[in-house]
Formats: structure tokens, C-alpha cells, sequence
């Protein structure tokens, strides 16, 4: 272990290793000493020789009678202060390096473009906890004591997809269920011709299920649903963005196992239910045409892929991130 931590102990009172070689004590010994580089021994009156500052690794292992040591009362002294002057370094605290990849072809070895969807689900339930008032809930991995809750409806198979990929990768490196499953979020989204988008790891795992009621309702009209958004901390061209992730799945806009921007195209063509009589989308998706903001973000996405892949990736990032704990070095 490197202490690379450790601050810098100015010269005039630091501990330094020291020798001294003054005719009646030439043991060939080194001797641990309380003195500043530069100064004279005064272990003998006699002796006006300069304390040279020596390396540790310079200590012989030469030995010498007892009696011609030259340790003082002081000397050990300081030698017992050394651990109250440096910083206590708590190995067992010290986080390792993660390797990304590792996590990154776990997710893959399990995932397909048909389980793409209910991945990217559980990010958005997981992170869609969090409430910027009272900085509860986010991206801290409590999903995995919520999938009983009547809005987490379908999930537990998702959860057991990332599950088995977790046992693979805990063999090799320790990974929480937070960063595990921003990952399986974005090799989701690219897996399916989406944006590549980075993650940064570290997250903390929560012990305990986040707060109910916390997540936006499927039937919320406009003004609540930006509202709901607002609470999180996102924009209303971040709310819109990220509803773009209903492209894949089974709602209904277009190719299921294809992210792109046919979600926004349909939005604008509003249309009709399909030929089972099913709807398409959730009221959520068609709030957002009922508003003009929301409406002109519609608009520049459904004209632009490249643009929504771009905010959408940013937006992404902000959504992993939201109320996570880090890891600290």
C-alpha cells in the first residue's frame, strides 16, 4: 500500500532517519531520531558532525554490541508519537477500482434486444424515486425490494435477468445493484441502435425500499406530470427526452427492438387505437402533446434522431446519477 495520502512534514520538526558517525559510536548502524536534517548530534559533547538524512531503505543490517547504541529516552519517544502525528489510512474502507467492462459484457452475456425493454424499465423506477426536496430515493438500487408494488408490475423479470448476470460478475469484482443496473440501462439503449452512452460507477446500494408514491403516475395529465418531473429536478425538454426511452417495448411506436425517433413521429400523427383495439402508448406519452413546450421538443426530435440521441444521452446520465451515493478512495 502506497501513502500517498500522507501530507508533507516540514523539515524543521519532521522525524527523519538519521545517522551519525562520530568516532565512538561507528556501529554501522542506523538509528531512528527525532532530528531535523542539518543539526548536530547531541548525544556527545564531543561530536560536531551533521546529522545526515538518510533513506529507509540505507538501514544495515550490521550488528553491534548493545552498549554502543545510541538511542535516548527521546528517541523512542518520538518513535511512539509517529502514529499520532501520521493519518490513520483505514484500508478496509479504501474502495478498489472498478473495471467496466467486467459489468459491461456481464450485462451482455444475458441480455437480448427483447429484454431490452424491461431493462431499461427498471432504471427508470429505480431512479425515478427521487425527490429533490428531501434528497430521498434515486439511483441506489431499493428497486430490488420494491417489484411487489402494483407500479412495479413486470419487473421481477428483468430483475432476474440482471440477477443472474450479477452472480457471474460478483465472481470476479464486487458490483452493486445501483451501478449494475445504469449499466444494463445503457447497453439496452445501444444494444437496440440507441446512443452509447458512458456511466460512471461507484454507486452505493440502499439498504431499504425508497419511499411509495414517489414515481410519476401513468394516467397524470400535463401539468402534474411536469410538476412530478420538476420534483426530480428535471426540465420540461429533459421530461420529453426521456419519455423518448417508450420507443422500444411493446406501446406500440414502431419496431419494438428499436430505439430511434419514431415514438415523436407518432405523438404527432396522433393516432388511432390499433387493429385489437389496444391504444398506443400511455396517457403520459399523449400529455405531452398538450402542451406547447413539450410540443416544440416533440417536434425538433421527430425532425432530428441525432439530437434526441445527443439530450437523451445527457438526460440519461442526470437520471443514473440522481440521489446516488458514491464510493469513496
Amino acid at each position: 500500500m502506497e501513502l500517498t495520502n500522507i501530507p508533507h512534514l516540514a523539515s524543521s520538526s519532521s522525524f527523519i532517519f538519521s545517522s551519525c558517525t562520530c568516532r565512538n559510536r561507528r556501529t554501522g548502524k542506523t538509528l531512528i531520531r527525532s532530528f531535523a536534517a542539518g543539526s548536530r548530534c547531541s548525544a556527545d559533547s564531543s561530536c560536531s558532525e551533521p546529522i545526515a538524512q538518510q533513506n529507509v531503505d540505507s538501514l544495515s543490517a550490521t550488528s553491534g554490541p548493545a552498549n554502543t547504541h545510541c538511542y535516548r529516552r527521546r528517541d523512542f519517544a518520538a518513535v511512539a508519537l509517529l502514529p499520532f502525528i501520521l493519518p490513520h489510512v483505514d484500508t478496509a474502507s479504501a474502495a478498489e477500482p472498478y473495471d467496466g467492462s467486467v459489468i459491461q459484457n456481464g450485462v451482455r452475456n444475458v441480455l437480448t434486444k427483447v429484454k431490452a425493454a424491461g431493462v431499461l424499465r427498471l432504471v427508470f423506477h429505480d431512479a425515478g424515486t427521487f425527490d429533490i426536496g428531501d434528497k430521498s430515493g434515486g439511483m441506489n438500487g431499493s428497486i430490488i425490494y420494491e417489484v411487489d408494488r402494483p407500479e412495479n408490475t413486470g419487473l421481477s423479470k428483468p430483475l432476474k435477468i440482471l440477477r443472474k448476470a450479477k452472480e457471474g460478475i460478483d465472481q470476479v469484482q464486487q458490483v452493486s445493484w445501483a451501478d449494475l443496473i445504469a449499466v444494463a440501462g445503457a447497453e439496452a439503449v445501444a444494444l437496440c441502435g440507441g446512443p452509447e452512452i458512458p456511466v460512471r460507477l461507484g454507486r452505493l446500494d440502499s439498504s431499504t425500499a425508497d419511499p411509495i408514491g414517489k414515481l410519476p403516475e401513468e394516467t397524470l395529465d400535463i401539468v402534474a406530470l411536469k410538476t412530478s418531473f420538476g420534483k426530480k429536478g428535471f426540465s420540461i425538454q429533459e421530461m420529453v427526452v426521456l419519455s423518448g426511452a417508450h420507443t422500444i417495448g411493446g406501446k406500440g411506436f414502431g419496431n419494438p427492438n428499436a430505439f430511434d425517433n419514431t415514438y415523436f413521429k407518432i405523438l404527432l400523427e396522433k393516432p388511432q387505437p390499433t387493429s385489437s383495439g389496444m391504444p398506443i402508448g400511455l396517457p403520459t406519452d399523449w400529455a405531452l402533446t398538450k402542451d406547447d413546450e413539450c410540443l416544440r421538443w416533440i417536434n425538433i426530435y421527430a425532425e432530428d434522431q441525432g439530437k434526441f440521441f445527443t439530450d437523451f444521452r445527457d438526460a440519461y446520465t442526470k437520471l443514473v446519477d440522481s440521489g446516488a451515493s458514491w464510493r469513496t478512495a
